[in-house]
């Protein structure tokens, strides 16, 4: 049987870790655990058959770092022997059926725009392993220990475009179930399901106990196959080991009541053993096994948000489209993407839950200006967006270098515009929106748009686009030529709620083309299109007549407990208006915060006219770096809004600096940060370098994959007071206790602050850290802690 005949229908139990058992068999310090495909092979099979012969029927090859960044001239070579190394143990084992999975890790880089990775070359990067892993006999890929939803997706498409294997897909939070650049379950297990994975799961990062609150939203939230595979509980280090504080037992019976909650696949990550696999599956083999169900929610995300379709309904924001906008128009043509930015911002403030992007004219190249604009929305708004346009290469562009799932918007019942659009929301994902229109136009009854909405579900249906991802419009045609027509709409809204039991969208200003005071018709249709089933109206947030209807008809139809929502926005007020979002005028702690640096370069400007360079940095920079660092800590800012506030404030000072030219800024101190030897992944040096360097420390950033040695002779030439170490990886960290040990020796007044996915406070206290950071904020809050005390 194939892995997909038992996927989701029968137990599957995976393999534990692997650095920690290469550490036990050797793996010196430094060492890269691939490398050992090649000189030990033996070792290598001898991993594998442990697991196996503990009742694993899923091994993964020994390839979690391997790519063209880490291995530029052996790749091939090391990924081949990897998976013919798995396949003889599995062949030494005898169990035929066990199933080899061609394992991928992350790449230690972040993505542009918050770091300097393409998006196509991080697709390369992962197709070349792909391709090589595929040829040589991997029975599945497994992607794991991915704490960016960004390049998550660009693993996902380079399985997808480079193989015919299923694709299985685990990720690594934290204990309050966020990733590390903000993505949330629900938003992961969105963009999963949309980019048709086979299963979805949680690897790394905690134990079996933290992960329980997790693995409950997923199984509450997922379609698909959910699999399981924790660390062995909190590492610590013994005698220049790792070790893990949860055994065996206390291991399999913490997997037990997992596998009570109803996920499909086991197995474990770091610290755990074949002893603990073999545990793990005596407890666990006999018990009841439960087939995902399908959860039929329409659901659409951003990279840390996500809107369900189908309760209240849903607020997409129509500002971002030059129809009848002349400024709007002028932008595009001049690439002023700081003024859609505002739109959208605007929009955001209003109460917009989706914003409509639409950046369509003849005489711009529509498929790049897409690629632009989403990515640099989703650079500073959280919201997810709906793709809009009826060119094809525009949709698909946008759609690729989305972040998320988005909406698309729109195919109608034409073959031909069906034959083109679903393809693409088969590949990406996507809520896709429904234009009650074919071949002979727009049907003048209620009737006859009801069965293009049925021709749309079915033929969506054939290339495997379910119901709940496709949103059906209306069409709200004008009253100005048609008297009727607004009614024919209501009973179509009307009808796809209760006959076909499907969602609707209206573009709802449309009712009132060519009327006078057309806010008045439009606000009272919207409420009688909500009334009638209405679930996504695309109108201007700004609007307050428009506003008001919404609030209103929530509080009338008791979706809106106690008013708490309409007593909260109109307690007090008489008639609020909403002032739309200027950049021009946006002041500078404003454009900080927001990470717009194009507007923090003018704002500066505008702020040094009025006020001395030092009291711009020290009344205004510093203080909202502050604020956004205490968001960041507190969950309401996440990783990609902290790096473009950063980026904005890194803009503003610039400006100052050259103002200030005859007037250095003060550098608070020296700071020497790297990742240790044999870890290339330098995410997270990387973010505390930028906050280190906003907030007026001198960083010397040794790089990645960096000796004792080497950080020990530059803290001693440099005579800095204060060095950061970072690992992701377990079999690193033994690097960077020898990297403590010699800075000890050979800059003993050093302090030393650490790092990594893989460490907890007590673990940096027992390798002789002084300061573990758990996030970036907290390292500079450190430094100052240190240079203060100088």
């Amino acid at each position: 049987m194939s892995f997909l005949d038992k996927l989701g229908k029968e137990w599957l139990f995976g393999d534990g870790g692997t650095g920690t058992i290469l550490q036990e068999k050797g793996l010196k310090a430094g060492e890269l655990p691939e490398t050992w495909n090649l000189l030990h092979p033996e070792e290598i099979i001898d991993l594998h058959l442990g697991y196996l012969l503990a009742g694993s029927n899923l091994i993964t090859t020994n390839t979690f770092g391997a790519n063209a960044l880490k291995y530029p001239a052996d790749l091939r070579q090391i990924v081949e022997t990897a998976v013919s190394h798995a396949r003889e143990a599995r062949r030494r084992s005898g169990k035929k059926d066990a199933y080899i999975a061609l394992d991928i890790g992350p790449t230690g880089r972040l993505l542009q725009p918050m770091g300097d990775l393409p998006f196509e070359r991080a697709v390369d990067l992962f197709g070349e392993v792909v391709r090589i892993g595929a040829e040589a006999g991997a029975d599945l890929v497994l992607i794991e220990t991915m704490s960016d939803s960004y390049e998550l997706k660009t693993a996902v498409l380079a399985a997808k475009e480079n193989c015919n294997l299923p694709v299985c897909a685990t990720v690594i939070f934290d204990e309050k179930g966020k990733l590390l650049t903000g993505g949330t379950v629900d938003s992961v297990v969105a963009m999963l399901e949309g980019l048709r994975v086979d299963a979805l799961g949680v690897n790394c990062g905690l134990g079996p106990k933290q992960m329980l609150p997790i693995v409950k939203r997923m199984l509450e939230v997922s379609s698909l196959p959910v699999i399981v595979n924790p660390n062995a509980g909190l590492p610590r280090s013994e005698n220049g080991k790792t070790v893990f504080d949860i055994g065996a037992d206390t291991f399999a019976e913490w997997m037990a009541q997992i596998a009570d909650m109803g996920v499909h696949m086991l197995g474990g990550c770091c610290g755990t053993t074949p002893e603990h696999i073999r545990k793990m599956i005596e407890q666990c083999r006999n018990k009841p096994f439960y087939p995902p169900v399908r959860k039929h929610r329409t659901v659409v995300s951003s990279f840390s948000q996500t809107v369900e379709i189908g309760g209240m309904p849903v607020i997409i924001g129509e500002r971002i489209n030059p129809t009848g906008k002349s400024k709007f128009k002028a932008a595009l043509r001049e690439g002023n993407i700081e003024y859609i930015l505002s739109e959208g911002l605007a929009q955001e403030d209003s109460g917009a839950h989706i914003l409509d992007v639409n950046v369509g004219l003849p005489e711009i190249d529509e498929p790049a200006m897409m690629e632009r604009v989403v990515t640099r929305l989703q650079s500073v708004i959280a919201l997810p967006l709906q793709i809009d346009t009826s060119n094809t290469e525009a949709m698909e562009r946008g759609m690729r270098l989305y972040n998320g799932k988005p909406m698309v918007n729109s195919v109608s019942g034409k073959m031909e515009s069906m034959e083109k659009v679903f393809p693409l929301v088969q590949k990406y994902g996507g809520v896709v929106v429904g234009l009650t229109l074919d071949e002979t136009g727009i049907p003048s009854t209620a009737e006859g748009r009801v069965q293009v909405a049925q021709r749309i579900y079915q033929t969506a249906e054939r290339y495997g686009i379910p119901r709940e991802d496709i949103v059906i419009d209306a069409l709200a045609m004008t009253i100005s030529s048609d008297s009727g027509s607004a009614l024919v709409t209501l009973e179509t809204l009307r009808r796809i709620r209760d006959e076909l039991h499907g969602n609707t969208i209206l573009g709802v200003s449309n009712i009132s083309f060519g009327l006078p005071q057309r806010e008045i018709i439009n606000a009272n249709f919207f409420t009688m299109a909500l009334q009638n089933g209405l679930r996504c109206a695309i109108i201007n947030p700004n609007a307050e007549a428009m506003m008001r209807s919404y609030r209103a008809y929530l509080a009338l139809s008791g979706q809106d407990k106690q008013c708490g929502s309409y007593i909260a926005f109109y307690g007090g007020q008489s008639a609020p208006q909403q002032a739309p979002v200027q950049i021009a005028s946006m002041p500078l702690a404003e454009c900080v915060e927001r990470g717009l640096r194009e507007g923090a370069a003018e704002a500066a400007e505008a702020a040094l006219r009025v006020s001395a360079p030092l009291d711009v940095v020290n009344t205004e920079l510093i203080p909202t770096l502050d604020r956004v660092g205490k968001g960041f800590e507190n969950g309401t800012v996440f990783l990609p809004q902290l790096l473009m506030s950063a980026e904005a404030a890194k803009a503003a000072f610039e400006v100052v600096k050259e103002r200030m030219r005859d007037v250095p800024r003060e550098q608070k101190g020296k700071v020497i940060l790297a990742t240790v030897k044999g870890d290339i992944h330098d995410i997270g040096k990387n973010i505390v370098k930028v906050l280190l360097e906003n907030y007026g420390y001198q960083v010397l950033d040794l790089g990645k994959d960096v000796s004792p040695e080497d950080i020990a002779s530059a803290a001693v030439l440099e005579n800095v007071s204060l060095v950061g170490l970072s690992a992701l990886m377990t079999t690193t960290v033994v690097s960077m206790e020898q990297t403590i040990r010699l800075l000890r020796e050979k800059k003993p007044d050093a302090k030393i602050v650490v790092g990594g996915a893989v460490l907890t406070p007590e673990y940096a206290a027992s390798i002789g850290a002084d300061f573990y950071a758990k996030d970036a904020m907290a390292t500079v809050h450190y430094a100052d802690l240190v240079f203060k005390a100088l």
